[in-house]
């Protein structure tokens, strides 16, 4: 056959012995490993057909000798690697020593196997052998090596992208903190360029306070005792500025975990720090003095009672309060108030030592905590402040500058289990001597037999106060306000009152000035609108609307407004049936306070009164500055409005604005069929007053079930 001719031609070209009978054995041997090869031989005519083939064709593609014989080569090999095996072949017909391809075949289940080729030819007999090898297990690691490869190249580039274009700030540094990479938004933080960051290290950079803190986080992240580090440092920039920014590191292992480099990613919390800063000092400070407020001071008063008690009895405590301070705001507005605070506070710190302790307990209302004076130097100090109240503070009133005075109560520290509430309700008692003794001076706590009473009373209120929070003592009556348009009642005010230890109910003029006085009022605030949601969630789908008075303190309250929206919203009541009012009077203590307070109120749905309207001198200027749903006309111009012209023209006057800013107006104190009748001749829209009906406990307005504690 050609290929036995083709072998032996082989053999002579070696130089081997042309003894037939070797020639026989070796061409046998030859034949048996063509048929035992592992791998694929073949013999293809030049016309590509398949001549002959070994066994390792059927295994490796499936295809048996009867479907392979005289086949074309082009039945078997992919469309796509034809012209290479041509080429190869070609190659192996002109060279000579022979040609290598490596392509595809189809195997008989469809499956395609990639085959390395080893090509010669026989130009004699026109034949090309060749050998194949199933390289498709290692053709397909190869593609999986270079995908693997691609996808971490690529993986890279992502890395190197993100790297580069993160909006916060990111470095590689090594593990002696020196920076390897550095972004832009690093550099935008720091105000270093790349070229300034890359070789130096973030302890050139850092706060020195900062620096052990960060040294200690760097060695716990390389030993492996952390993981991952957040926290809050200062950078200082080039111009000696700082800038605070909250880090993240971590620290890049190889396979055995050794520690590579760090990985820093940095944010600017600069404003965020200054914003908390703000936030902390208006939680302690006055807004309108930056004096410390009853809150804080009451924290310095409790941390100096706990001095005296551990070192003995030292210092003293003072509480002023200006006189006829009513007449200031209620005559000259709130503007001429609030420069008379000003002016007061100013003189208080100038004549202060810096390790006494001055605040603003409201209003018009201050303490001074004197920690190291006695009795005789706290009356000098007292004597110095009355004083220069008395000669440099002035007010404006029609054109003249008029003189204010103040009235000091002075209590010191006489003995060492006096608490610092018992103190201020001390000094507040010494106080009230002083206006009672004709203002302008002040009067020392005096040992007479009544004051210990008088305390004690004080301070049993304040216990019974914070028990009626604790055990919902207090209760709720309700007064019907009437629709004077339709003379229906779908409005009420709810009104406050306490249980007595004997069952007997206690108006709110025997707890709510303390209450006020003491800083509890925001605290029966959120009580009471706590209420009010769930007795309107025991009515839905209900008409009826409740308002409820808030303190002048409330309106700084940020808790109230929270407690007001999550209810409202957890409950499903509709918030336009829940209206706040506060009196006037609290409102022009701090216009810009009621203001924004009122227009968050709007915001959540709620509706804003503005009670006891009339009763101060500047009350029409208010309605420029605070926003309004309802107007209550002051009680004192409509219980006398039937025999006063003044009293018609105001409520004339009240009405006629209200109208034209498209608000509505509620009289106050109508107590007569007559006084209706005149509320709804001049055009008020709503009536409150016995006439209308007189406060009766919530039970009886059945707005459903009884109110939840609210906490």
């Amino acid at each position: 056959s050609p290929f036995r001719d083709a072998v032996g031609a082989t053999i002579g070209s070696l130089g081997i012995a042309r003894d037939i009978t070797a020639q026989r054995r070796l061409q046998e041997e030859s034949t048996r490993f063509f048929d035992l090869s592992a791998d694929m031989l073949c013999a293809v005519g030049f016309d590509g057909r398949l001549r002959r083939f070994n066994g390792a064709w059927e295994t490796c593609l499936g295809w048996s000798a009867d479907e392979l014989l005289g086949t074309s080569i082009v039945d078997f090999l992919a469309p796509e690697d034809r012209d290479d095996m041509e080429a190869a072949a070609r190659a192996a017909r002109e060279d000579g020593p022979g040609g290598r391809v490596v392509n595809r075949w189809r195997a008989k289940d469809g499956s395609w196997h990639w085959i390395d080729w080893s090509l010669r030819t026989v130009q004699d007999d026109q034949i090309v052998y060749a050998s194949g090898r199933d390289v498709t297990q290692e053709r397909l690691a190869e593609r999986a090596l270079a995908s693997s490869e691609r996808q971490f190249g690529e993986a890279q580039e992502r890395f190197r992208r993100a790297f580069e274009d993160a909006p916060i700030g990111m470095a590689v540094a090594d593990l002696d903190g020196r920076y390897l990479e550095v972004n832009q938004a690093l550099c935008g933080i720091t105000g270093y360029t790349p070229q300034e960051l890359a070789g130096s290290t973030f302890a050139s950079i850092t706060h020195p306070e900062d620096l052990p803190a960060d040294l200690d986080t760097m060695r716990a992240l390389i030993d492996g005792s952390l993981s991952s580090a957040v926290n809050e440092k200062r950078y200082l920039r080039p111009d000696g500025s700082i800038v605070w920014v909250l880090r993240s590191v971590t620290v890049v292992r190889d396979a055995d975990g050794a520690p590579l480099h760090f990985l820093d990613q940095v944010q600017d919390i600069t404003e965020r720090r200054r914003f908390e800063q703000e936030l902390r000092h208006l939680a302690d400070h006055d807004g309108l003095t930056g004096l410390f407020n009853r809150r804080r001071f009451e924290q310095e008063l409790d941390r100096h009672v706990a001095e005296v008690a551990r070192y003995g009895p030292r210092g003293a405590l003072l509480v002023l309060d200006l006189d006829h301070f009513k007449y200031v705001n209620d005559a000259l507005g709130h503007h001429a108030g609030d420069e008379l605070i000003l002016s007061v506070a100013a003189l208080l710190q100038d004549r202060l030592r810096a390790s006494d302790t001055l605040a603003r307990l409201g209003g018009d209302e201050f303490a001074v905590l004197l920690p190291n004076a006695d009795a005789g130097e706290a009356e000098h100090v007292a004597a110095a402040l009355v004083r220069a109240v008395r000669e440099q503070a002035t007010v404006t009133a029609g054109g003249r500058r008029r003189r204010v005075t103040t009235s000091i109560g002075i209590a010191p520290f006489g003995r060492a289990d006096v608490g610092g509430e018992e103190l201020l309700i001390e000094a507040d008692l010494a106080m009230y001597e002083a206006k009672e003794a004709g203002r302008d001076r002040y009067v020392v706590v005096s040992p007479d037999a009544q004051r210990p009473a008088r305390i004690r009373t004080r301070v049993s209120w304040l216990d019974r106060i914070r028990g009626a929070l604790d055990d919902d003592a207090f209760l709720l009556y309700a007064q019907p306000i009437r629709d004077l348009r339709d003379g229906r009642i779908r409005q009420h005010e709810l009104l406050l009152r306490m249980r007595g230890d004997d069952g007997d109910v206690i108006g709110p003029a025997a707890f709510l000035p303390l209450a006020e006085r003491f800083g509890l009022a925001p605290e029966i605030d959120r009580w009471v609108a706590g209420q009010a949601i769930a007795l309107l969630a025991g009515d839905p789908g209900g008409d009826v609307a409740l308002e409820v008075n808030l303190s002048g303190a409330s309106l700084n309250d940020t808790t109230l407004l929270r407690l007001i929206e999550s209810e409202a919203a957890r409950t499903g009541v509709d918030p336009r049936r829940l209206t706040f009012e506060i009196t006037e009077t609290a409102a022009v203590a701090n216009i810009p306070l009621a203001r924004r307070f009122a227009e968050r109120l709007m915001q959540l749905g709620c509706r804003f009164a503005l009670d006891d309207f009339g009763s101060g001198f500047g009350s029409f200027y208010y309605l420029k500055h605070l926003p309004f749903d309802f107007l209550k006309i002051d009680g004192e111009f409509v219980s006398g409005c039937l025999t006063s012209r003044t009293d018609q023209l105001v409520i004339e006057a009240v009405v006629r604005i209200a109208q034209g800013l498209g608000k509505e107006t509620i009289a106050e104190f109508v107590s007569t069929p007559e006084l209706e009748v005149f509320m709804r001749e001049q055009g008020v829209d709503f009536a409150q007053g016995f006439e209308v009906g007189r406060p009766v406990p919530i039970a009886e307005l059945g707005l459903g079930r009884s109110p939840a504690r609210v906490s």
